[in-house]
């Protein structure tokens, strides 16, 4: 509840400026983005084709993937948060992390997993989009978040 709490305060803040802007006057030497996603797997190979394989993400020839953010109906922003350490939103997983990887179409997507043999552990709808989750071959807990439609502006 909490991360879709906070999805929703940047959607509403970016739809209100219309995109983030840096101010002129921020000093440089500052966190823009995230550069990356690591873990630690008990076989990386693996792990690494289970995620190209069932959930399509596209392997570079060293073994990890760049995701791009121009791919159509991405969220604007990243976001990042924590939780508290007793927090029971990243069960079953016992992993200290979750991923939420953004979905064009949700439906698309789960009817591609579930050829796969992957069923969603749970699956959800608020104002901020459509979410469900699933469990890697590692038991790490995945989050998939296909974002809300902006309305358009009257």
């Amino acid at each position: 509840m909490a991360i879709r709490m906070m999805t929703a305060a940047c959607l509403a803040t970016l739809a209100l400026l219309g995109t983030a802007v840096m101010a002129a006057d921020e000093p440089t030497g500052r966190i823009t983005g995230v550069g990356g996603i690591f873990f630690k797997a008990k076989e990386p190979k693996v792990l690494a084709a289970w995620y190209r394989d069932v959930l399509g993400i596209k392997l570079e020839a060293w073994g990890g993937a760049a995701l791009r953010y121009d791919a159509p109906r991405h969220p604007p922003a990243l976001i990042w948060g924590t939780f508290p350490e007793s927090t029971k939103y990243f069960a079953p997983s016992a992993a200290s992390f979750m991923i939420n990887y953004a979905v064009d179409d949700m439906d698309a997507f789960l009817a591609r997993l579930k050829e796969k043999g992957v069923e969603p552990i749970k699956r959800t709808d608020d104002a901020t989009g459509r979410f469900a989750w699933i469990v890697d071959p590692e038991n790490n807990k995945i989050e998939l978040w296909e974002p809300k439609e902006p309305k358009a502006a009257p």
